[in-house]
């Protein structure tokens, strides 16, 4: 947990950053998988971004996510979400 602290205050996040290191969470969202890197197989997180709403509910799902486009996709669907 000191880590994500770190990492919240270094880039002055506004909200709770979660650390799921026993991946339960990960599990019950789908994204803890098996992954083949460089032909190597393992269990990891799978890149996906879930927006939730203000009631809890999941508002849209974004898989295999690729970083470098992300955040404007995100952007995006925020501005249409908007009421």
């Amino acid at each position: 947990m000191q880590d994500q602290a770190k990492f919240k205050a270094k880039e002055n996040l506004p909200f709770t950053l979660l650390a799921d290191e026993s991946h339960q969470l990960a599990e019950q969202y789908g994204v803890w998988q098996e992954k083949t890197l460089f032909g190597k197989t393992a269990m990891g997180i799978v890149r996906t971004t879930f927006l939730i709403d203000p009631q809890g509910s999941i508002a849209k799902i974004f898989p295999n996510v690729n970083p470098k486009e992300h955040s404007q996709q995100v952007l995006e669907t925020l501005a249409n979400l908007q009421p």
